[in-house]
């Protein structure tokens, strides 16, 4: 499923790629327009006259009642046909044609939500490499966490979970008067320690186009971190503490070279330097971000 606003130019580069995916049973690709000015509709017309699979709905309505991306997509998740659906934004495509298989294979019994990683296109930069390590970074937390049970977000470029799950917990009513949250806060919510499963297979993931200038990108991660404040207690302890302790390693450095001498302090610095390097690495690899990895202790400690 794809909510669009004005992405004429995307939807002609990347819908067909998605119209290729190799699925066992019934696939639908529903497509909302949400209210576009420019010539999204007329495309789309075009597109459906020959795809059978893609079902397009179109809104057209005024004014600023409800924001963001939750509206549209809640329009879109009642007009499915389909129980599971798969969700990407119109400025991705996936890593391959077996993308919704992989995801979809993930659905065992009682798992309910699939998370997935959503990449961004490796380009020359130092920008480039700041958002794919951050987002990186990100996946590696919100991906672990599900694996412990403890779930507390997911990447709407590649996210699928149950339509009875979503009308279950009543769609996004709880948080309609926040304008992000679709793929971080209701997932927070839907969310239990046996009903989530993750899929990491490179062939599974989404490719998103990163942006280019700096203020663009730090507008994007403002408004990211903007749902942060509303996640429960125990995951905003939980990330509290990890960011805390990130920190307040260097004090702590410091504070075991005066009392114990420099010889501890550099034996703790070598000890999570190595620890945190092999974990890093062999996630990076998995994620298929291995050019990354020389990165690793400029991030750590740049």
């Amino acid at each position: 499923m794809v909510c669009a606003r004005n992405e004429q130019h995307n939807l002609e580069k990347n819908l067909p790629t998605l119209l290729q995916q190799n699925l066992d049973n019934g696939y639908e690709l529903v497509l909302v327009n949400d209210n576009s000015e420019d010539d999204t509709k007329q495309v789309l017309q075009w597109m459906a006259r020959n795809n059978p699979l893609l079902r397009v709905v179109n809104i057209e309505r005024k004014g600023n009642d409800r924001i963001g991306k939750k509206y549209p997509l809640s329009i879109g998740i009642r007009e499915a046909k389909n129980e599971h659906f798969l969700l990407i934004d119109a400025d991705c495509v996936p890593a391959s044609n077996q993308w919704a298989q992989k995801m979809m294979d993930a659905f065992e019994q009682d798992i309910e939500i699939v998370l997935g990683y959503g990449a961004y296109e490796k380009h020359p930069g130092l920008l480039n490499k700041i958002i794919r390590f951050e987002t990186f970074h990100s996946a590696l937390q919100y991906l672990s966490y599900a694996l412990a049970g403890q779930a507390y977000m997911g990447v709407g470029r590649n996210l699928s979970y149950k339509k009875e799950v979503f009308f279950r917990h009543k769609g996004f009513a709880s948080i309609s008067h926040i304008p992000g949250g679709d793929d971080d806060l209701f997932i927070s919510k839907a969310a239990k320690n046996n009903n989530t499963a993750i899929v990491i297979d490179t062939d599974a993931h989404t490719i998103s186009v990163p942006q280019k200038t700096w203020q663009n990108w730090r507008r994007q991660k403002t408004r990211h971190y903007s749902t942060s404040k509303y996640y429960k207690p125990k995951h905003k302890l939980l990330l509290g503490l990890y960011s805390l302790s990130q920190f307040l390693f260097y004090p702590l450095l410091i504070a075991a070279a005066v009392i114990s001498g420099w010889q501890i302090a550099l034996a703790a610095f070598v000890i999570k330097s190595t620890i945190q390097y092999i974990i890093f690495s062999k996630a990076m690899k998995r994620l298929n971000e291995t050019d990354l990895i020389k990165w690793i202790f400029s991030w750590m400690y740049g």
